[in-house]
């Protein structure tokens, strides 16, 4: 009955305080069959899909316009593809397309599944700090993940990215400015484009990784291809809207 609320009623802004994004390297042909029919992989020479592991603190989360004393602070976490689409005027449209969302407050959750289609689950996360290494771990999700914070400059690619420079890895740095939301039996799109300034994503260096839900995939020539992160953006998602698709 209320099912519109899902698709993104109102404007949502809110501060990022950190974003870090891990973008990996898979054979296209190994992920094609994680999106629907509506969207197509965004491909580097036409070999390489992409899944993005997002780390985000948000602070002061809430729709746009209201005051931050009525916001909320969720660390939130993101599995998404890398696709295109291309909408009624024949534009094509850079962005990503779920496939998990998690957050450290069963708020988040609640109301995330509210007003998004995104299927929010509340896990833990603990996060350490010592000697300039920043590790974030979840028990729940079996995931961890340390990078050295402190490291600014000389950062080199990942071992196996296919790109070649960081300069080629940032047109894959996430988040890009469209998240898409397809639904099949009314042949229709929900895109959401997220708005931000002085968006400069800088590489940081990882020391190591584990993420159960990438490994339960069960993909072959998973590669590490960049890892960036934004600090201290505010940032502002438009209210959703809906295309059909041909």
């Amino acid at each position: 009955m209320f099912s519109f609320l899902k698709d993104h009623p109102f404007a949502v802004e809110a501060f990022f305080e950190s974003s870090l994004v891990l973008t990996f390297a898979i054979p296209k042909d190994q992920i094609q069959y994680l999106i629907p029919e509506c969207l197509q992989l965004d491909t580097f020479n036409d070999k390489w899909g992409f899944i993005a592991v997002a780390m985000v603190q948000t602070k002061s989360l809430r729709p746009k316009g209201f005051p931050q004393i009525i916001g909320n602070d969720f660390f939130l976490i993101g599995y998404r593809v890398f696709v295109r689409f291309t909408n009624q005027v024949g534009k094509s449209l850079r962005g990503l397309y779920i496939l998990k969302s998690e957050t450290d407050k069963r708020k988040m959750e609640i109301l995330g599944n509210i007003f998004t289609h995104y299927n929010y689950t509340t896990t833990d996360i603990r996060q350490k700090r010592q000697n300039g290494i920043r590790e974030i771990i979840s028990n729940k999700s079996d995931f961890n993940l340390r990078i050295d914070d402190s490291a600014s400059e000389n950062i080199s690619l990942p071992v196996g990215s296919p790109f070649a420079d960081w300069k080629e890895a940032r047109r894959f740095a996430g988040p890009l400015p469209f998240t898409f939301t397809c639904n099949s039996a009314k042949k229709q799109v929900l895109i959401i484009e997220g708005v931000r300034e002085n968006w400069t994503p800088n590489p940081v260096k990882v020391i190591g990784y584990h993420f159960s839900f990438i490994d339960r995939m069960k993909l072959n020539e998973v590669r590490l291809a960049n890892a960036f992160v934004i600090r201290d953006i505010p940032y502002y998602w438009k209210k959703g809207k809906i295309e059909q698709w041909t």
